[in-house]
């Protein structure tokens, strides 16, 4: 996305207006199950199925696709620009929104206009299982959570024990080309890396997605660069091929990962470790070939 349009969003929130306070369609009791929920964002949705508030969901936000029945809802816009007449006649009970993906002011707003809102935490792998306790607890799906938490975190658990001894290698994940950006340590993308053995280079970071120069990376030189199908494509890595000398290339590890898998934090992320899991190990392959051609 152009920085120009983003900066458009962003002036798109002063312009929502969450609508009067004493409106009768907003005003909900703040106990009890929510039995019309509202998602604004695509995980969301996601993470409110998984949990079996399938029923109970009404309404969910752009670029909601996952499980296939979302794509039949409502859209009721997107985190920064909210169809304020479609979400009255959803007439919700709870809106969950992302604590990373919505600005606070539109948090403060849907509050004012009589919302229920619940802000998710959704940054880290521990993240995903505290959600869905979270979301079944809301909805009166308690059942239903635990069961995909036990799932999950049995899954994930797998993938720490499989790893727990795998040869380091360090890593660059490159979220776009065209700006450079990557992701920091608590990023839950760093998260599932460090879970197959993988060291995020750039896990100092400050900023959860910052951007980062051609140079920096060049500097660290990671073994193996990731990034999501979605990222490029084919042409995810062109960027990087004036540089024959950095390891990645060497070693010919630059690799892809489904981007539907590694892109959301939702119980996915455990498939999203096994695809990263297994990447790594043909990078260290790879990696072990290439210094083995070197070694006299």
């Amino acid at each position: 996305m152009r920085w120009s349009a983003f900066a458009g969003l962003l002036l798109c929130i002063a312009a929502c207006s969450a609508g009067p306070d004493d409106d009768p369609t907003k005003a909900h009791a703040e106990t009890g199950p929510a039995q019309r929920v509202v998602t604004f964002a695509p995980h969301l949705a996601e993470l409110a199925y998984a949990v079996g508030v399938d029923e109970q969901l009404v309404g969910v936000s752009a670029w909601s696709d996952f499980p296939p029945p979302v794509r039949d809802l409502p859209v009721i816009g997107d985190a920064f620009t909210i169809d304020q007449e479609q979400l009255r006649l959803l007439e919700p009970d709870l809106l969950l929104v992302w604590e990373s993906g919505m600005p606070s002011s539109t948090v403060d707003e849907l509050r004012q206009g009589g919302y229920r809102v619940e802000v998710i935490r959704t940054r880290g792998i521990a993240d995903v299982g505290s959600a869905m306790a979270r979301i079944g607890e809301l909805t009166g799906n308690q059942s239903g959570a635990a069961e995909a938490i036990a799932r999950y975190e049995r899954e994930i658990d797998d993938l720490r024990t499989t790893y727990a001894d795998a040869a380091p290698i360090t890593v660059f994940f490159q979220v776009s080309a065209r700006p450079l950006y990557t992701v920091n340590g608590e990023h839950f993308i760093s998260e599932v890396i460090a879970v197959c053995g993988g060291r995020n280079v750039f896990a100092d970071l400050d900023d959860l997605a910052p951007s980062v120069t051609v140079e920096a990376v060049i500097e660290r030189n990671p073994d193996v660069m990731l990034a999501g199908t979605g990222a490029g494509g084919d042409e995810a890595f062109g960027v990087w091929n004036r540089w024959p000398d950095l390891a990645a290339n060497r070693y010919g590890n630059q690799m892809l990962i489904p981007g539907d898998l590694v892109g959301r934090a939702t119980p996915r992320l455990a498939a999203a470790g096994r695809a990263v899991c297994l990447a790594l190990d043909r990078a260290r392959d790879n990696r072990d070939a290439q210094l083995a051609d070197v070694l006299p």
